[in-house]
């Protein structure tokens, strides 16, 4: 039965410590099939958003599900710092050797307690390993401990530090494309303020970006649950926005630099098809048309009374849903996945930015009559 134990624990601490440092050191996506925090965030996330389906109110909803990023993590280091523990405990009761002044070999929940001191290097000294592969693996644990402990508290910092980056970049966003955000919008207040030429430069930050996305998403998977600071903005919306944009055009707009634009596209496309390989979200059409006729038109009419020279044919219109075939698909499946809303391609309505939502501006004098009716002429 201890032999048992002894190999119990082994199993243990190694599937632990390769897990972290999969999760933690490694800087490239995993490969195996089995993974523990994979299995343990798709677990708690299949929990966690149905347990959030269950409320009626949209904010309250999408608070809870804002908190599962940051809580999931917290608890995924316990986890581990338990099955460590538990790990040693196993070691420790196989050795049948007495602790302190008993002369009975200990019990199995005292070698835990004993294990969880050493571990967070307490060291009470009430019960203590008396033998000497009990002390070796007394100093094992403590420095095993140690040098974990050290590990997860540098974790944090890197990963809030990702987290900033993708939320600096979404937030410029709201300014440009509205909140959310579409790619008519983009192109329509572009094309308003005559302003066509800064296009190159805006894709140019988009790509870095998307590769950052990429970069960062693929070492670390638990960034994709943590959401953006405003309810209707978020790491997807900000990918299918800069795809759509890209999208129209490549098939619509004439006289642009075609290349920064399918470089942009490309890497936007290659984080939306791997972050869905991560995720294992399998392709899928979108339950709503993000482009209706309707706006679809309606677009190009306000694009061709701007000085953007744009093909409203039957072919560009085509090419469009070629492009758009080439990633809606992993965008679809992503988002039903977190539960976030795909915004349009374009929208008939009239886009509100968040800055000129703040409730302070219905109580600050003079800031109450800001006309908002039409946010685009603020930039034209």
């Amino acid at each position: 039965m201890r032999i048992v134990a002894t190999a119990i624990g082994i199993a243990i601490m190694f599937l632990v410590l390769l897990d972290a440092f999969e999760a933690m050191v490694l800087p490239r996506r995993a490969t195996r099939k089995f993974r523990p925090a994979r299995f343990y965030y798709r677990s708690l996330w299949t929990v966690w958003e149905k347990i959030a389906a269950l409320i009626k109110r949209r904010g309250l909803r999408t608070h809870i599900l804002s908190i599962f990023g940051p809580l999931s993590l917290l608890g995924l280091f316990v986890l581990w710092v338990v099955a460590l523990i538990f790990s040693f405990s196993l070691f420790q009761w196989s050795l049948a050797e007495p602790m302190g002044s008993q002369t009975s070999p200990p019990s199995l929940s005292a070698c835990v307690y004993v294990s969880g001191q050493t571990f967070f290097t307490l060291g009470y000294g009430d019960l203590a390993p008396t033998g000497s592969f009990g002390r070796f693996l007394s100093v094992l644990e403590s420095g095993m401990g140690f040098g974990f402990m050290a590990v997860i508290i540098g974790y944090l910092p890197v990963l809030y530090q990702a987290f900033s980056r993708r939320e600096r970049t979404i937030s410029l966003l709201d300014a440009r494309a509205g909140s959310p955000p579409t790619a008519g919008e983009i192109l329509s207040r572009l094309a308003k303020a005559g302003a066509l030429s800064e296009i190159n430069n805006m894709l140019w930050e988009w790509e870095s970006w998307s590769a950052d996305l990429l970069e960062s998403q693929l070492s670390f998977p638990v960034l994709a649950y943590y959401r953006s600071q405003h309810d209707n903005q978020s790491w997807l919306a900000g990918l299918a926005t800069i795809l759509d944009t890209c999208a129209l055009l490549l098939a619509n707009v004439v006289d642009i630099n075609r290349h920064q634009v399918q470089i942009t596209f490309a890497i936007a496309r290659h984080a939306a098809v791997d972050s869905a390989l991560i995720f294992k979200t399998p392709p899928r059409e979108p339950l709503q048309d993000r482009l209706p006729e309707g706006c679809y038109s309606k677009l190009m009419e306000s694009l061709s009374g701007s000085s953007l020279h744009v093909d409203i044919s039957d072919a560009s219109a085509a090419r469009l849903k070629e492009l758009r075939v080439m990633y809606e698909p992993f965008l679809a499946a992503l988002a039903d996945y977190f539960k976030f809303e795909l915004p349009p391609i374009a929208s008939g309505e009239v886009a509100i930015d968040n800055w000129q939502r703040s409730a302070w501006q219905q109580r600050a004098p003079g800031i109450g009559s800001l006309p908002i009716a039409n946010p685009g002429d603020h930039f034209s």
